[in-house]
Formats: structure tokens, sequence, C-alpha cells
């Protein structure tokens, strides 16, 4: 007897990228819970009257089903079979919607298809009501948790509470600097991490404390913004984020 194929299963999902496949359909990146990033051939999304064109929108919670995969353009790409919103807050707009991008093209460069991180979307889900709230310190603290989220996640992260190179416990009271080639060093002066942020940070992420994590960012963060970045930049094989790159000449029109 033939087996009859299993039924597709929901998967929570949030687009984060989408390009033309042709005059009328696009193919999405989309960053799913149970299955990562996978790309996925929305047809019809660009007709003026698809469904999907009001749904398929960036930083909004999906509720997606997925069909078969088949080669398209050397991708592997999954059929979009629905899609429907599972709830948000309202859309981005000005600073936040830079900062939202940044999140997406950090996902998008880091993570590998079909390489499921559901404690990395959970963050990111968190992530975005923080950024609509405008609080400038709040903000940056969410961006630097996050970033620490991916590090982490990817496996990229050195432990924070210990010097990399001896594995002694940081001094609580004592500066370190964060270095792609390194890891967690001593050093003397500005600008370093005192040790006591370091062990708060490390705390947060074994136990998985997205909130703690943020709070301890508030204590570091100019400092963690340039090593982060060092950090990113490095793992990430790219001398410039796309979109670091448009906030810099945002805000050389603002000034």
């Amino acid at each position: 007897m033939a087996t009859r194929r299993a039924a597709p299963q929901p998967l929570a999902a949030y687009v984060l990228h989408h390009h033309d496949w042709s005059e009328s359909s696009l193919i999405l990146e989309l960053f799913t819970r149970e299955q990562g990033r996978v790309a996925a051939i929305a047809k019809g999304a660009k007709r003026p009257y698809s469904q999907l064109r009001a749904v398929l929108l960036p930083f909004q919670r999906l509720t997606v089903l997925l069909g078969s995969r088949r080669e398209e353009q050397g991708t592997e790409v999954s059929l979009l079979r629905s899609a429907e919103w599972a709830g948000g807050g309202a859309m981005l707009g000005g600073a936040a919607l830079l900062a939202g991008f940044h999140l997406n093209e950090l996902l998008l460069r880091a993570l590998a298809r079909h390489d499921p991180h559901p404690a990395l979307f959970d963050a990111y889900a968190a992530t975005l009501p923080v950024l609509a709230a405008g609080d400038e310190a709040a903000v940056a603290a969410a961006l630097r948790a996050f970033e620490l989220c991916l590090l982490s996640e990817t496996g990229v992260l050195p432990e924070l509470s210990r010097i990399t190179a001896t594995q002694a416990t940081v001094a609580a009271s004592a500066r370190h600097q964060l270095l792609p080639e390194v890891g967690v060093c001593a050093h003397d002066g500005e600008p370093g991490i005192t040790g006591a942020t370091l062990l708060a940070l490390q705390a947060a992420l074994y136990a998985g404390d997205l909130g703690g994590l943020r709070q301890a960012c508030l204590g570091a963060l100019p400092e963690l913004r340039s090593q982060l970045r060092q950090l990113l930049h490095y793992h990430l094989g790219t001398s410039t984020l796309r979109t670091r790159a448009l906030m810099i000449e945002v805000q050389k029109l603002i000034d």
C-alpha cells in the first residue's frame, strides 16, 4: 500500500526579506521557529487582489504552511501554501524600522537554512515591541542583547565570565575587552567592560533571561556596541552591515 504523505505542520514565522521571482510571485526569506531560516515561493503574492499582499509584511508574526521543496536558481525553496497573521504590534517606522532591518540582516547573514534556533526566534519576537516603544536606551540595550543571543546561539560567543586564554574567572572590578580573535581579555583603561557586567551578561545568557540580559547591557552600552560590532563583522565575514551604513547616511542627513 502506498503510504500517505504527512500533512504539513503550521510554522510560526517572520518575513526577513523578499525579492521578485516572476511578474506575480515572490521568493521569501522566512525565519521560522520550527525549521529556522527557509526560502519559500509565494505564488501570486504581487497580484493586486492577492490576500497575501496584506499578510507578508516584515516584523509581523505569521502562521505559515509550507509545501514541497524544489531547486530554484541554485537554492532549495518551498512552496508557500498559506500564510495568516498571528498577531503583533504596529508596523515599525523611523529609527525603529532601521533597527528592525538590522536584526533581519543579522539573521540572514548568520543563520544557515533549515537550522532551527527556537530560543533565538523567541528573542527576536520579544525584541520587536521594544524597538517600537522608542526609548533610546531601551532600544540600544535590546539590540545589544539580541546580538549577544545571536552570537551565543550560533556558537561563536566566548564564555563571558572567564578570561578566554586562561579560563580564569573575570574579576568583577577589573575591565575587559571582547575581541574577535582573542575572546575575553583583561584591559586596563577605557574602553573596557567591567567584570561585573560580563558576569551578569553570562548569567542571563545561561538562564535564558532576555530581560536580565537587556538590564545588564544598560551598564555598558557604548563599550558593547563597539566590541560586539567587531565580533559580528568578524564572524559574518563583512566589514560593514548594510543597515549600519544606511543608519550613518540617515544620521548625516539629520545633522
